[in-house]
C-alpha cells in the first residue's frame, strides 16, 4: 500500500433534487438531504481531556508524542494519519492524506516518490504544512515548516521495516501519473506483489523519505463551550521555542 492515502469516492450522475450534486452508486444525494445530515452532525459527544498548558514541555515534539500516544489509547483510529499540504509551481495549494513514519528532533517524518505530484513540489519549494486531527479527544495539531529530502540509503531503510504490500506499491510507482485503465493496474500489481515477494530488498529508487523540521507547531484542545484551548510553539532566531496562546 502506498504512504498516501489516495482512493478518491466519486458519485454517480443522477440528483433527487435539481442542484446537480451527485450521489452515490445507483443514486443521488440531493442538496437538502445533504444539508440536513450535515447540519445533524454532532462532534466531542464524549467527556474531553483538560490540557494544563503549564505542564507543556518546553519543546514541541515532546508534547506531540505525549498526545500521540494519549489519541491512540483512547481508542482514536488510525492517528498516524495526517494531511500535508504543499504548493504547486503556480502556487496553488495542495494536499492529501498520508501516514507519519516518525517523530523525533528533526523533525516530522513522511516518506513518498520523489516523482509524486507532492514529491516534485517540495523540490521545486521545500515547505509545508502538516495536520493531525483526532476527533474522539477533540485534539488537532498543525506544523508547519521547511522539508528535507534524505538520502538513498535512509529512504532504502524507510521501505525495509514495512510490509510487503508497501514494498509492492512503491515497486509499482508512477504515482499521480494519469491511468490508462484498471486493468493496466492489476497487471502492474500484480507484477510488483510477485517481485517484492521474490526479492524483499528490491530497489525502489524514487521512494523518499522527507523530514519536516518545525518552525511553528499549534496544540489544539476543544472545549465542549468553545473555550478551545491553542498552545503555539514558534521558532526563535536564536534557535529556542516561544510558547504564545492563541484565542480560539
Amino acid at each position: 500500500m502506498s504512504s498516501e492515502i489516495s482512493d478518491e469516492v466519486s458519485g454517480g450522475t443522477g440528483s433527487k433534487t435539481g442542484d446537480g450534486v451527485g450521489g452515490g452508486v445507483g443514486g443521488g444525494v440531493g442538496g437538502e438531504e445533504f444539508r440536513a445530515v450535515l447540519h445533524a452532525l454532532r462532534v466531542w459527544d464524549s467527556p474531553l481531556p483538560g490540557f494544563d498548558i503549564g505542564a507543556a514541555p518546553g519543546e514541541p515534539v515532546a508534547l506531540f508524542r505525549e498526545w500521540f500516544v494519549h489519541a491512540a489509547r483512547a481508542g482514536q483510529p488510525e492517528p498516524h494519519t495526517m494531511s500535508l499540504a504543499t504548493v504547486d509551481g503556480e502556487g496553488r495549494p495542495d494536499v492529501r492524506t498520508l501516514m507519519l513514519h516518525d517523530a523525533d528532533a528533526r523533525g516530522w517524518h513522511f516518506a513518498s516518490h520523489a516523482t509524486s505530484a507532492k514529491g516534485v513540489q517540495l523540490a521545486a519549494r521545500p515547505e509545508a504544512a502538516l495536520g493531525f486531527y483526532w476527533p474522539s479527544v477533540g485534539r488537532q495539531v498543525r506544523v508547519r515548516g521547511e522539508v528535507t529530502a534524505c538520502g538513498p540509503e535512509e529512504s532504502r531503510a524507510d521501505l525495509a521495516v514495512r510490509s510487503r504490500g508497501a514494498l509492492a506499491a512503491a515497486l509499482t510507482g508512477r504515482q499521480s501519473e494519469v491511468l490508462g485503465s484498471v486493468e493496466e493496474l492489476v497487471r502492474a500489481s500484480e507484477a510488483a506483489w510477485e517481485r517484492a515477494g521474490s526479492e524483499p530488498d528490491a530497489p525502489a529508487p524514487t521512494w523518499t523519505r522527507y523530514v519536516l523540521a518545525p518552525a511553528e507547531v499549534e496544540f489544539f484542545q476543544g472545549d465542549a463551550s468553545r473555550r478551545h484551548t491553542r498552545l503555539r510553539y514558534r521558532r526563535a532566531a536564536d534557535g529556542s521555542w516561544v510558547r504564545e496562546l492563541l484565542w480560539p
